[in-house]
Parts: C-alpha cells; sequence; structure tokens
C-alpha cells in the first residue's frame, strides 16, 4: 500500500513506542496517513477502544486493518467536506464497521448521514471532536478540533480549508457561487473560527505538496496554528476586500475531473472492490490491440526511465512513482476508456490509484507488460533524453526550442532565458501553438512532467521531443543562461 504514517503529536514517543502500543486504549493515538499520489493526509483517532478516521481515501483495507490489528471499533467517519480530488471511502467503511458519516453543515447527500451542528462535540472514547463550521473553500466545508482527555485544545483537523502556507481555493462549485461569495466566507472563517484558537493547538490538513486544493501550499504535512498565523499569507490582517483579491488571484483553472468527484462524493458510488473486480483484467496481445481500435488510451504507469526506452506508439506515460493520480485527473478525461501498460505485479496498483480519482473505465491491463508486446513481433517508439549538461551545451547557439512545462508561478521564480512556458495542465489544448516537425528540449522541475508532456506530444505526432533528465533542478548548476525573478535573488 502507498501510505505513509506520522506521528507529529507530542504524545507519541518513539523511544517507548513498545509501550505506547501496549496501552494503545489509554493513550490517545493519532496517526497521519499519508498518500503521495494524491498528497492526501486522511487521520486515524483511537482512544479507550473507539475509533475515528477522517478524510479516509477510496480503499477502506489499511484502515479494516489497522481496526482488527488493534481491537478499536469505529465509531465515526468525519469528512471535512465534499472532496473533489478523489473519491472518500467513507461509505464502504460506514458500511462494513457500522460507523456514523458525519458531515458539517449544508452537507446534502443522497446517503444516510449525520449533519452536525456549528458547535457540536462527539466523543471517541476520553477525546471529544468539536465541529466549526468554516465555510470557504466550499459551503459545507468544516474542521474537526480535537480536545484531548486532559480538556486541552489540541489540534485541529482543516481539511481544504487551511493548509500549511495556504488556504483551499474558493472557485470549485462550477458556477454555483463564485469565487468571490466564497472568499468572503473564508475571511470570516478563519478570521471569526480559527485564529482565535490557541498558538499551541496542531494543524492537520487533508493536503500537502503537489495538490491542486490550494495554489501554493507548502511542502510540510503539519504545523501549529501559531507558526501559520506568522507565515501563512492568507492569517495575516488585512481587509474582506484585500484577502479577496489575493486568495483569489493566480488561480489556475481547476482540473475538470474534480467536478465530477465532488458529485460522486455526494451522490455515492460503487464498491472498491467491485470496481477491481471489473477492470483488473489480464489481456491478451491481440485483445489489447482490439481495445486500442475500439478507442482506449494506452497508459503507460511504468517508470519514466523505462518507458523512454521503449513504448507503444499512442501511450502516454504517468509513472507510478510520482503523483500519479492527481496527473490522470488533470490531463485525461474521467470518461476515457483506459488500457494499462505497467510493470509486472503493478498492474493492481495501477488501476486501484486510478480509482481514487474516479477512472473506473479501465478494460483491462497488457498481460506480460512490455515483453509481451515486443515478443509478438510488435514495434515500438522511443523519447531520446538528454542530461542537464548536454542541455546546456545544446542551447549556447541559442537556436533551440526549449519547452518548459512546470506552474507559471515556478517559471517565474525562475527560468531558462528564452524558455517557452507552456504548463503541463493545459498542453494539450496548446498543442497548436507549436510545430510537429521541430525539436523541442522539453523539461520541468525534475523530469517527471516533463517525459508525460514527452509522451503527449509523441502520441500527437511530434517527431522529436527531447527530455531533459533532472529537470530545472538540474539545469541551474549549469551554465545554461537562466532568468532569476528579483524577489527570488533578493
Amino acid at each position: 500500500m502507498e501510505f505513509f504514517f506520522f506521528f507529529p503529536d507530542p504524545f507519541f514517543n518513539p523511544h517507548v513506542q513498545e509501550d505506547f502500543l501496549f496501552h494503545t486504549f489509554a493513550l490517545m493515538k493519532i496517526e497521519q496517513m499519508y498518500t503521495s499520489c494524491l498528497a492526501e493526509a486522511a487521520y486515524y483517532i483511537e482512544s479507550n477502544g473507539e475509533a475515528a478516521i477522517i478524510d479516509p481515501i477510496r480503499e477502506t483495507t489499511p484502515y479494516l486493518e489497522k481496526l482488527k490489528a488493534t481491537g478499536a471499533k469505529l465509531k465515526y467517519v468525519f469528512e471535512t467536506h465534499f472532496h473533489a480530488d478523489f473519491v472518500s471511502g467513507h461509505i464502504d467503511l460506514a458500511k462494513t464497521t457500522g460507523a456514523k458519516i458525519v458531515f458539517g453543515p449544508l452537507a446534502e447527500t443522497k446517503y444516510d448521514v449525520l449533519n452536525a451542528k456549528d458547535g457540536e462535540v462527539f466523543s471517541i472514547g476520553k477525546v471529544k471532536i468539536k465541529v466549526l463550521h468554516t465555510p470557504g473553500h466550499t459551503p459545507e466545508s468544516s474542521c474537526f478540533l480535537l480536545t484531548d482527555e486532559t480538556g486541552k485544545e489540541h489540534c485541529l483537523f482543516t481539511g481544504d480549508t487551511l493548509f500549511i502556507g495556504d488556504v483551499g481555493r474558493p472557485d470549485l462549485l462550477d458556477g454555483k457561487m463564485t469565487s468571490a461569495e466564497l472568499a468572503s466566507m473564508m475571511y470570516d472563517s478563519l478570521n471569526n473560527k480559527i485564529k482565535p484558537l490557541a498558538d499551541d493547538i496542531l494543524v492537520y490538513p487533508a493536503h500537502g505538496a503537489g495538490s491542486s486544493c490550494g495554489k501554493s501550499i507548502g511542502k510540510e504535512t503539519w504545523s501549529t496554528l501559531g507558526q501559520q498565523k506568522k507565515t501563512n499569507y492568507a492569517l495575516q490582517k488585512m481587509s474582506r476586500e484585500e484577502f479577496i483579491k489575493t486568495v483569489t488571484e493566480g488561480l489556475s483553472a481547476p482540473p475538470q475531473y474534480f467536478f465530477k468527484d465532488a458529485m460522486i462524493n455526494k451522490n455515492g458510488y460503487d464498491n472498491i472492490d467491485a470496481v477491481m473486480a471489473r477492470n483488473l483484467k489480464a489481456l491478451s496481445v491481440e485483445d489489447f490491440k482490439k481495445e486500442v481500435a475500439a478507442g482506449a488510451l494506452i497508459l503507460d504507469t511504468r517508470d519514466p526511465g523505462t518507458f523512454e526506452k521503449g513504448f507503444i506508439k499512442g501511450a502516454v506515460n504517468m509513472g507510478l512513482g510520482g503523483q500519479y493520480a492527481i496527473w490522470l485527473g488533470t490531463l485525461i478525461d474521467i470518461n476515457q476508456k483506459l488500457v494499462i501498460v505497467a510493470d509486472e505485479g503493478k498492474e493492481n496498483d495501477s488501476i486501484l490509484r486510478a480509482a481514487r480519482v474516479g477512472f473506473e473505465n479501465v478494460k483491462g491491463f497488457l498481460k506480460g507488460s512490455l515483453a509481451a508486446w515486443t515478443q509478438a513481433g510488435n514495434p515500438v517508439e522511443k523519447i531520446q533524453s538528454i542530461t542537464a549538461q548536454e542541455f546546456a551545451e545544446k542551447i549556447k547557439s541559442g537556436s533551440q526550442n526549449v519547452l518548459d512545462v512546470r506552474k507559471k508561478s515556478e517559471f517565474e521564480t525562475a527560468h531558462v532565458k528564452g524558455a517557452e512556458l507552456i504548463e503541463l495542465a493545459t498542453l494539450s489544448e496548446n498543442l497548436n501553438k507549436l510545430d510537429k516537425k521541430k525539436t523541442y528540449l522539453i523539461h520541468c522541475a525534475s523530469g517527471y512532467r516533463s517525459m508525460i508532456a514527452s509522451s503527449i506530444m509523441k502520441a500527437n505526432g511530434f517527431e522529436n521531443p527531447v527530455n531533459v533528465l533532472g529537470g530545472f533542478i538540474q539545469i541551474k548548476n549549469t551554465q545554461a543562461p537562466v532568468e532569476i525573478a528579483a524577489e527570488a535573488s533578493a
């Protein structure tokens, strides 16, 4: 499983871990279960034999295994809001365990939930969770304030209301409310509900860096409220008008799958086991070809370094080692039929992680991976990659076409002189601005996005996309001409 467990809680002492686990029902336990593919954090809370889970991802197995191992009973599944960037596991968890699903005020669903009142308190063992209705990211958005066994306000699960260094974007209601209206609501939520809380309260957000639910989320996955009051731009003193302008400017268009995932979470979904049984289908080479001929897109989830050495014509590369699910949802239509090429043993992971973001129209995977394809006598295509130093040598003449596929904010901080910026998220719709016969030296920050871009261009008939290994992180260490923003160099 692709989970990472963190224990940033002061009650957890790694030097007495055995004692802590032995007394698991006598002590409060909080675990951050971070899924890097989604840049998403779910939380497991346990006290005195009872447990709660906040913002679970779609597959329930990791949570059920944890409950089985500790013997705790799941009492509540808390949802901070209708997630737009992934399909939540709240419905399946509740059905399996009998736990109640809790949303804050204004959440309307087509399944049974407990709509908490603002300020309502729930008990989990010897700890309590207070619901703070904090509209702004969405109207139903709520934060959950945990009070420990001693009665001290200990931590705040902020969902997409407050991130580390950022706040949730207020433009995801697809025209139902304006971003200015939601930003105004967030202004009140931050100033009236969150800022008055004590500085030593821990902040546990639903997302980290890489998520499109914010515009500049920090790399940390937790903080203290005092630190955020000092450093988070959205928590600084400003007028309502200044705040609205600040949080709404510079927002790129949200991925289109966001609106569909939000509706899935609101209306309900198929059980994940049923989805996997339907989609995890081994295809022979001939069956694979038939699915492609019928309109399926080839999604190659192998590592970029492996992909470039040989792939099936038309394939788009999104390696499992990066933020696979985020880019899948951003670049591919959620209803698009897919066939998977994966390293042997990674087929299940490829299809499961696609289902996390609502991609369920997978027709199967190529049995035997690329080896089966080539052994059957079928041709493959390749993409050339060059090192950052080779890139620097090539652009000395100034006649090279450099394509930067990072975000605009990254580009504006520093970029290669003369580079053309087309963000990866908008590349497909801007391919008509490029010449298919020209050679393009393509880079991102580290090389993951640039290989996705190279594969998209190759699939669309570009003759010679060239990927720059290591991206801008390596380029800036060469003699390549780099322009740095004044504030970045200060």
